[in-house]
């Protein structure tokens, strides 16, 4: 039984391979023999996929932040049609990256009707939709939607969805971190050590709009604070040059942490059960506080009970359209906040992003022990909200239980 998987950038391809794992497992069980061929990345490969094309470095959020990466989507887009039309899949799921997934589906849709969609992880238009048509759209491409958040099922059941929520997948990935005397022991940060993980890029443009200003606070972090060190998990292996010389050029006592190649080509299942977990896992696991980018990361910190700020800007065309052509409403970003629709964890966006506001945000987590102890009963809350364990294997038994139906006469219609 053959499936087509399509997904883009570094959260995509994590939680793609999560899946393809999930998949190849429950397909043993059920006697199911499968074949997974994908647009993702190294994780999705690793689990077993065939690639088709690599989408990890082509995402992007905003319109002038995208127009650097019309012609490569177009091309990879274009592979993956003539792909789909000389081998006819039998299911075929989406996993978010909204813009180019509905091209996809939309092209499923009108040129192989019979083929059942899924969308795991669905476009966030349940948190802003500012064109109604993108919501028919969605629906319309997806014969099925897995919702990982509780709102977003709600959301979708509303507008006539077919809508199963299964839980969000982190929920099973943290259970393959180190302990944090583990990760600590492992990357040699002592009992006095202030350890502040650093998540400044998984996008391409957030290494011109967010690294810099990140390491500039990080500096003055250092120098009120010389007991803190800064560590960073490389998102992409083409970053490393860039940041590498940031580090360098504003002095900051940072270590950029990359995977061993042994690691890296390890499926995350296969590393924990190995033993031989990710040192950007450890990074994580160890931190005292985290500043990073609004992202997957945000909830694998709060799922370890590590406190965060949060932050994010785009092109400042890019804001204007949004804000006073679009007239978006003033929206949550961060995954940790849009869990419960309340800001649980800082989020300073646009303009709020300065140095000043991201010290005074990370000295509250580091001086002030009650602001502290007030995130981490808020993620306990977030917790409740993701679902227990399992979500790989449910989500996949949703899909595979899809793959032996197939569509339905009304869903055919």
């Amino acid at each position: 039984m053959q499936i087509f998987i399509s997904t883009g950038e570094v959260s995509g391809d994590l939680q793609g391979g999560m899946l393809v794992e999930a998949l190849y497992r429950q397909g043993q069980v059920l006697g199911i023999d499968l074949e997974i061929t994908a647009l993702g990345g190294e994780r999705m490969k690793a689990a077993g996929a065939k690639l088709l094309g690599d989408t990890t470095a082509i995402g992007s959020m905003g319109l002038i932040e995208a127009l650097r990466f019309v012609l490569p989507t177009l091309k990879v887009q274009s592979q993956a049609k003539a792909y789909l039309k000389k081998n006819r899949p039998d299911l075929i799921v989406l996993i978010d990256y909204w813009g180019p997934n509905s091209v996809i589906g939309n092209y499923i849709h009108k040129h192989l009707p019979d083929v059942p969609v899924v969308y795991y992880i669905a476009p966030q238009l349940w948190v802003w939709c500012p064109f109604p048509e993108d919501l028919k759209r969605a629906i319309r491409i997806s014969d099925r939607i897995l919702a990982i958040f509780p709102e977003e099922a709600k959301y979708f059941q509303s507008h006539g969805a077919d809508v199963t929520w299964v839980g969000h997948p982190l929920v099973d990935r943290v259970d393959q971190f180190p302990s944090r005397a583990a990760a600590r022991a492992e990357l040699g940060i002592s009992p006095t050590e202030t350890a502040i993980a650093l998540f400044p890029a998984s996008r391409h443009q957030e290494l011109k709009y967010l690294m810099p200003v990140m390491f500039q606070a990080a500096k003055v972090l250092q120098a009120r604070h010389p007991h803190v060190s800064f560590w960073i998990p490389l998102a992409l292996p083409a970053y490393a040059d860039r940041i590498e010389q940031a580090i360098g050029d504003y002095g900051i006592k940072a270590t950029l942490v990359r995977d061993n190649p042994t690691s890296a080509s390890l499926s995350d299942h296969t590393a924990a059960s190995s033993g031989n977990h990710s040192k950007q896992k450890a990074v994580i696991a160890a931190a005292d506080l985290a500043i990073t980018k609004s992202g997957t990361v945000n909830l694998e910190l709060a799922l370890l009970n590590i406190p965060q700020v949060v932050i994010y800007r785009v092109n400042k065309f890019t804001y204007w359209i949004a804000k006073d052509v679009l007239r978006f409403p003033r929206p949550l970003i961060s995954p940790v906040n849009l869990v419960v629709m309340r800001e649980i964890v800082p989020e300073l966006l646009q303009a709020k992003v300065t140095v000043e506001n991201m010290v005074q945000a990370a000295e509250e987590f580091l001086l002030n022990p009650q602001r502290l102890a007030q995130m981490q009963q808020d993620y306990q809350e977030v917790r409740e909200k993701l679902g227990s364990p399992g979500v790989g294997d449910r989500a996949a038994k949703e899909i595979l239980q899809l793959l032996k139906t197939g569509k339905s006469d009304k869903e055919k219609e």
